[in-house]
């Protein structure tokens, strides 16, 4: 059937002019009826034209629709291929945690992207004005249902979802790879048979041949990464010869580029005909890519491919392997999940892969499945061939995989603790009779009945209570004598932030700590149940005692030191090397949670610890000294302006705004960059302590009460105002300060011969040094 047909209109929104058998099957499904649809199909059987006719029906519909994508990447790529939409004069708008949401764009959107974290965010929060748009979706599409099975994000999928059908009940369309159980996933979501496929592998355009190869393990891991890469060379080379192309996929980023330099010498020595060197056109082409070890590897027909590469690199890797002019090409599973980009071979050079957080795992089943299904390009073979290379001893279990695929289990109840105190938290929840009524929303339920023995059904109920009366003896959820159940603050903050409630628990010890420094707040992020998993390698373990000679790292375990030392060390922009592997993932939790630290010392009063934190923060993420943390405040000034205009003298915006364009210029800045960074340095806040005609003296026994002013020159901004005697407090005050204000400051003859008075001046949300002052006054 013709595209223009089935859905006049919205014909130049396809990249095709007509359906593919399985999609005509399921036109009247998506198209003529309003219940809910889910549908099993092969990799590469034309799963993206299933979401977009559901979208169309949304749109015809004057509906908004939500599309739910498994990686962050793919929504990007979802915003680039659905111009198509935009030309047709609906919007497309994509929300995810690495931009900053516009919430007009967002309620005016046609069609939302998202990931299921951030769509986790925001019906968490969709009672406030900022995510309300959530609750007025028509119909949500979920891209690769069965993600539900992922031990990480398995369980923010279905509780996402349930959340989502209570709050504005959407069609939902389901779309997954095939899957034994998809009846499971069909009773969960409500679709009635006659909205339920399951498309086996006759739908699947090109047969697939999947099968596993071995290779002689050795002692050096190291080694045996080479010995897998040849036994996947084998594999691929005579598909090359035989002018086909094969996809390789390994473990890391780091991996890909290792395993294309290597091959690229190893193909030399087979004398394999490959590459595109005298083809001058093609070598212009190369000139344009940004890296320049992937700009030497593409003319020899290697590549390499991952989310680590800039658009540009990616896109024309991805045109080029289309196109034939790339024969081999190494890439991280997030090519699996996303890009129809097939091979006439692909192999898993790598089962385990290194996670910063949890050491060496295996690759999902999920992922593995996933990969194979890209073997065969429709239109150019007649076969796929797919292979897995792995230890011997792990033989058995692929091939099972491999014969009777992977049934999609819940992984709800493997952090039922932390999702149901999200619920209570949000208030949607006030009883033990709402929180069964919520769990027969779940795929776990349904799961439950499916598979009882195995999820030892008959006794769920008891296993809820259990967890509740847990929340409550924690001090997450207060009961009343009525039953009634109710979130605390510590509730709240832990679903917010998204904090595992050990992790809650720590950080509110330390916020009823009397005293809180640098080395505590770090101890305490670094012991973070987060972390847990987090392993000490041996050929790290001499890194990390070099950066913490000296420190207490208090009752942390080695995989805690290694946190440990990766902040410490990125507070001055000094990982060491050994450490640098897992640097950037360990750093970006940790920032997360600083700023959730930060809001637990603000919510029990401590706004000078807090801004310690913001601080810390600040340090760790862009790797500056204590001198230069206060300059990162400024947009427009990274690591490398801070610790210049730091080296320079400037250590504060204050100090900026004091020098001026021509000091900037002076202290090595352009004039343009000089005269936007000015401007942002007026913008925040420039404090002057004012204390009038305050005593140089008073009589013993005396009081004499006083008022000193505290004046914002700047932007205003949420601070707090301290007021202490001897070191101890006596005033403290929260404010928006914008302007000025005054505190109250009783001067008396006390004991002491002589009193001193310090007014400090913080601001909890920026990484600036409070700004103190002081007077002396003799006591006679």
């Amino acid at each position: 059937m013709q595209v223009s047909e089935a859905v006049p209109g919205f014909a130049e929104a396809f990249a095709f002019e007509e359906f593919n058998r399985m999609q005509r099957e399921m036109l009247p499904a998506l198209l003529d009826s309003e219940e809910n649809v889910v549908a099993s199909a092969p990799t590469a059987s034309g799963k993206t034209a299933l979401a977009e006719l559901a979208i169309c029906k949304a749109l015809r519909d004057d509906g908004t629709a939500l599309f739910i994508a498994p990686l962050r990447a793919l929504t990007n790529e979802k915003e680039s291929d659905w111009e198509r939409f935009e030309d047709l004069g609906y919007s497309v708008y994509v929300v995810t945690g690495e931009r900053d949401l516009n919430p007009r764009r967002a309620e005016r959107a046609d069609i939302l992207v998202m990931t299921p974290e951030k769509t986790d965010s925001a019906t968490r929060k969709h009672d406030s004005a900022r995510y309300s748009f959530i609750t007025d979706i028509d119909c949500c599409v979920i891209d690769e249902v069965h993600l539900l099975d992922s031990e990480k994000r398995g369980a923010v999928l279905e509780v996402t979802i349930s959340r989502l059908r209570r709050l504005c009940d959407p069609r939902v369309v389901a779309l997954s790879a095939t899957m034994p159980n998809v009846s499971d996933v069909a009773d969960w979501l409500d679709a009635p048979p006659e909205t339920t496929f399951e498309f086996g592998d006759d739908y699947r355009p090109v047969d697939l041949h999947a099968d596993v190869k071995t290779y002689s393990h050795g002692d050096n891991s190291f080694a045996d990464k080479y010995r897998r890469l040849y036994r996947a060379l084998d594999l691929a080379e005579p598909h090359i010869r035989d002018d086909g192309q094969a996809l390789v996929f390994v473990a890391s980023r780091q991996d890909t580029v290792q395993a294309a330099k290597k091959a690229r010498d190893e193909i030399g020595e087979r004398d394999i005909p490959i590459g595109a060197r005298g083809d001058y056109d093609f070598h212009t082409e190369t000139q344009e890519l940004r890296n320049e070890t992937l700009r030497n590897s593409v003319l020899d027909g290697v590549a390499f491919h991952h989310a680590g590469l800039s658009k540009n690199d990616r896109d024309r890797v991805e045109e080029w392997f289309k196109q034939g002019k790339i024969q081999l090409l190494f890439s991280t599973s997030t090519l699996a999940w996303g890009v129809n980009l097939p091979a006439r071979c692909v192999v898993l050079r790598d089962t385990k892969l290194h996670d910063p957080l949890e050491g060496e795992v295996d690759m999902s089943p999920l992922d593995v499945l996933q990969m194979l299904g890209r073997a065969g390009r429709p239109g150019y073979d007649d076969v796929g061939y797919g292979w897995v290379v792995c230890d011997f001893n792990d033989a058995d279990k692929y091939r099972k995989l491999l014969r009777d695929g992977k049934e999609i289990e819940s992984r709800l109840a493997e952090d039922l603790d932390s999702h149901l105190n999200a619920e209570i938290a949000m208030g949607t929840i006030s009883d033990l009779d709402d929180v069964m009524s919520w769990l027969r929303t779940t795929f776990y339920y349904v799961r439950a009945q499916s598979k009882p023995d195995e999820y030892d059904f008959e006794n769920h109920r008891e296993r809820v209570r259990n967890t509740l009366q847990r929340l409550v003896s924690r001090g997450f959820v207060e009961q009343g004598d009525d039953l009634k159940i109710e979130g605390t603050a510590l509730a709240v903050l832990a679903s917010k932030f998204y904090l595992n409630l050990d992790t809650a628990e720590r950080f509110r010890r330390l916020a009823e700590t009397e005293e809180i420094d640098a080395s505590k707040i770090l101890e305490t992020v670094a012991g973070a149940a987060e972390f847990d998993s987090v392993s000490s390698r041996q050929s790290e373990r001499d890194a990390i005692n070099s950066v913490l000679v000296g420190q207490d790292s208090g009752d942390l375990e080695a995989g805690g030191r290694k946190v440990l030392a990766i902040l410490r060390s990125s507070m001055t922009g000094s990982t060491p090397g050994d450490l640098r592997s897992d640097a950037w993932v360990i750093q970006q939790n940790a920032v997360r949670l600083f700023a959730a630290l930060r809001a637990f010392l603000k919510r029990l009063d401590r706004p000078f610890a807090a801004n310690l934190v913001t601080r810390i923060e600040a340090r760790v993420e862009n790797g500056v000294g204590k001198s230069a943390v206060g300059l990162t405040a400024i947009d427009g000034v990274g690591a490398g302006r801070a610790s210049k205009l730091a080296t320079e003298g400037l250590e504060t915006p204050a100090d900026v705004c004091d020098a001026g364009v021509d000091g900037l210029v002076g202290a090595g800045l352009t004039d343009g960059v000089a005269e936007q960074v000015e401007a942002s340095a007026q913008k925040l806040p420039d404090v002057q302590i004012e204390w009038g005609s305050f005593p140089t003296r008073i009589g013993r026994g005396e009081n004499d009460m006083r008022e000193v002013t505290v004046r914002n020159h700047g932007q205003g901004e949420q601070a707090t105002i301290d007021v202490t005697v001897n070191g101890v407090e006596m005033t403290t005050k929260s404010t928006y300060l914008d302007g000025e204000t005054t505190v109250p400051v009783g001067v008396f003859g006390g004991t002491d011969d002589e009193m001193e008075f310090t007014v400090s001046v913080a601001f909890p949300d920026l990484p600036l040094l409070p700004v103190t002052d002081a007077r002396s006054v003799r006591v006679e």
